[in-house]
């Protein structure tokens, strides 16, 4: 192979980027990693929860280093309509087994341990800096990266710039994500004692609650609310998809949903005499395994949301375990490649064998009919809420008036939607799921 400034080149430290940088760096590879934010995590503001078995792979004893918030035990998924919520509510010794855990983390914390764990295995890092272009030779094949005024040449470049693709669309030619394939998610975070938190959550000492919401916190868009709770603070916020935030005539900014969905009767008491303590926004792709682009060429490869690495069910959010995932499977891929001399597309195929054979392309698979499934599922978000609402005032109402058998309370409620209508659209969700 010619002489290169690196071995490798990683553009990006989040979770697939700072991954993918520690498995080069630890097999004895010059690897180079630029960060456009001012520290590693700095642009990343996903608040949420990490499931730990990939990370596990790559850090055994994780649980004694990471900057971890707390253990997530409890989960709540809720349907709220502008007045009432029904939600299911479930704790369980399962979800705190090994290998089954998960954990809520704040990112900018999170990437910065990631991205000392690289650099303590030998990557160097350059903060502050955007990418602009990737080099390439005569023939196509990516030779590195241009920042600024300067040409930094590699073998290979692994690229994991996060769901804004600029440099997978501009230098790659993979497709721009369609509208309705991506979601802006807006997020804040208050600050709550750590006793309060455990009260109004019902959670043993440091154990957490993951709580999604569906329905009047998009105003009967397409998306949906979260929470999650930190050591002694809460992340709570929306996403709701492109197309609809970019729609001149919903009468509902993001912003404004947010502002709505935090006066909810369900979710004020939640943050009530909390202290708000950070703002920010993100978009999020959520097209699934439709949306996911070629990542492998000659000279590089593409990991994480780059790669559209990311998985919303409505009842659990996918995102970061994926790109753990393929961090590590593109850095194994890339260290094989360099050691065989070969870091031509054909020389990198390792990592697509991988990852087709792993978790991540094939529950992405698994699941590829969701996201299509939901985006046309308006009912889902505008009147199931309410019909929900409905039937369990009939269950919980008590008047004084004498009470008709529970089935004809309930049958019309039903019938008035349209009994067979209702059938069919449960059961292409169930296929989907």
């Amino acid at each position: 192979m010619s002489e290169t400034d690196f071995d490798a080149i990683v553009v990006g430290s989040g979770c697939a980027g700072a991954v993918a940088a520690y498995e080069l760096a630890k097999a004895g590879k010059s690897v180079l990693v630029v960060e456009r934010g001012n520290f590693a995590g700095a642009k990343n503001m996903t608040g949420g929860r990490i499931y730990s078995h990939s990370l596990k792979k790559v850090f055994p004893d994780f649980e004694q280093e990471a900057p971890l918030e707390r253990k997530i035990t409890h989960e709540r998924m809720a349907f709220m309509d502008p007045a009432a919520q029904m939600a299911v509510d479930f704790t369980s010794p399962e979800l705190a087994e090994e290998g089954k855990d998960s954990y809520s983390v704040l990112r900018a914390p999170f990437d910065q341990w990631l991205a000392s764990k690289a650099e303590d295995a030998g990557a160097e890092y350059i903060c502050g800096i955007a990418v602009e272009e990737l080099l390439k030779d005569g023939a196509g094949r990516v030779t590195g990266v241009r920042a600024g005024e300067d040409e930094i040449t590699a073998e290979v470049t692994i690229l994991a710039e996060g769901c804004n693709t600029v440099l997978a669309e501009k230098c790659l030619g993979n497709p721009r994500p369609k509208p309705s394939q991506m979601a802006v998610g807006i997020k804040q975070v208050f600050e709550l004692p750590a006793a309060q938190i455990e009260d109004r959550f019902l959670v043993p000492e440091g154990e957490g609650a993951a709580m999604l919401f569906v329905g009047d916190c998009t105003h009967g868009n397409v998306g949906g609310g979260f929470l999650y709770t930190n050591k002694d603070s809460i992340s709570l916020g929306l996403v709701a998809t492109i197309s609809t935030a970019a729609d001149g005539a919903n009468p509902h900014p993001v912003y404004q949903m947010l502002e709505d969905f935090k006066g909810h009767p369900a979710v004020a008491p939640i943050i009530r005499g909390a202290k708000l303590v950070e703002h920010s926004g993100h978009m999020v792709p959520e097209g699934g395994y439709d949306m996911v682009p070629r990542y492998v060429f000659d000279g590089c490869l593409v990991a994480g949301e780059t790669a559209g690495l990311c998985m919303n069910m409505g009842y659990q959010v996918r995102g970061m375990d994926f790109a753990v995932a393929s961090g590590q499977m593109a850095g194994q891929a890339a260290v094989r490649a360099l050691d065989a001399g070969d870091t031509s597309a054909a020389g990198l195929a390792s990592y697509k064998t991988a990852m087709e054979n792993s978790f991540v392309i094939q529950d992405l698979e698994t699941f590829r009919k969701w996201p299509h499934t939901m985006e046309g599922w308006s009912s889902m978000f505008t009147d199931y809420p309410i019909m929900v609402k409905e039937i369990f005032n009939a269950l919980f109402s008590v008047d004084g008036e004498p009470q008709k058998p529970l089935l004809k309370r309930m049958m019309p409620l039903v019938k008035k939607r349209g009994l067979f209508k209702l059938a069919g659209e449960m059961r292409k969700a169930v296929k989907s799921l």
